[in-house]
């Protein structure tokens, strides 16, 4: 069965490679007509793995084309994920899955109330990837994705073509729980690398303010019900800004290129979950005025 993958950035790309590289049938969705007829010019995707570079002309098409699709990775931005669901729910059938690969939470919501009656499934990754050029993803850093369905425990049998395509993975129950830990991860670091204009390495000299923002983080998660996420999550962030310590945040890639960011599905979502509760996190807090200030004068997107 055929992979449908829109998003053909980073993390998209480094699937649709792989599974395109395991002999199984992937298809790229692309926004319109002119990034379709740059693809074909380029002939293909390429991925650059340890410094070599590898083309692949995986076939390409635009939302419009009138072909059903049974399995789609969304991997697009948050902030686009429910318009690009909108466009093609007419493909989309009672049999579809569709796997949601957006960093915070919120996008997941929205996506699924658009896709009804499609299987919507949730993945959060720690692959690193980013893009160093049109049509070209390299590989930045091994990680693992994890995926559930939080209306279906279920594993689906594609599972084994992400095993056929070397794509480290596993099933979680708890997809929520995992998804949660990661917007922790996520406002803990990429906010700050913004705000310093620092790869994750550098962090390592905030050690204190982000050990103010870990508490706070887990104080939110706790008031979730989501006990498990908050455990160790100091330990995790300071284990992440390591283990990435020559990487930049993909926020900060976001800034630095003039691009909108995730503000609304990270920082906002958190800070929005908290005033829903009545708890009040003074830090998180002001890092989001922080962050949208630092936003408001580069001229990009307060959402």
């Amino acid at each position: 069965m055929t992979w449908h993958i829109l998003g053909a950035g980073s993390l998209g790309g480094l699937w649709a490679a792989r599974l395109a590289r395991a002999g199984l049938p992937v298809r790229l969705i692309l926004r319109d007509a002119q990034r379709l007829a740059a693809y074909r010019a380029q002939g293909g995707l390429t991925l650059v793995e340890d410094g070599v570079a590898r083309r692949y002309p995986i076939p390409a098409e635009t939302p419009q084309h009138p072909a059903a699709i049974p399995r789609l990775l969304l991997a697009c931005k948050a902030y686009d994920a429910e318009a690009a669901a909108a466009a093609l729910a007419p493909r989309l059938g009672g049999h579809s899955d569709v796997v949601l690969l957006q960093n915070g939470l919120g996008s997941q919501d929205a996506v699924a109330a658009r896709l009804a009656s499609s299987r919507c499934i949730l993945a959060s990754s720690t692959e690193g990837a980013f893009r160093d050029g049109d049509f070209r993803v390299v590989f930045a850093g091994a990680g693992f994705t994890w995926l559930g369905d939080p209306r279906d425990p279920t594993p689906p049998a594609w599972l084994a073509d992400l095993q056929a395509a070397a794509i480290p993975h596993g099933w979680s129950a708890d997809i929520l729980s995992r998804l949660w830990r990661k917007l922790a991860l996520n406002c803990a670091i990429n906010p700050l690398s913004v705000l310093y204009d620092c790869r994750n390495g550098a962090l390592a000299g905030h050690a204190e303010e982000i050990a103010d923002l870990c508490a706070e983080l887990g104080r939110l998660l706790e008031a979730c019900g989501r006990t498990e996420a908050a455990l160790d999550l100091r330990d995790e962030v300071t284990r992440v800004i390591e283990a990435t310590a020559g990487n930049f945040s993909s926020m900060h890639q976001d800034v630095a290129r003039g691009r909108r960011t995730e503000i609304a599905y990270l920082l906002g979502h958190a800070c929005a979950a908290a005033a829903r509760r009545g708890l009040a996190l003074p830090r998180l807090q002001a890092l989001q005025r922080r962050l949208r200030a630092h936003l408001e004068r580069r001229g990009l997107p307060l959402d």
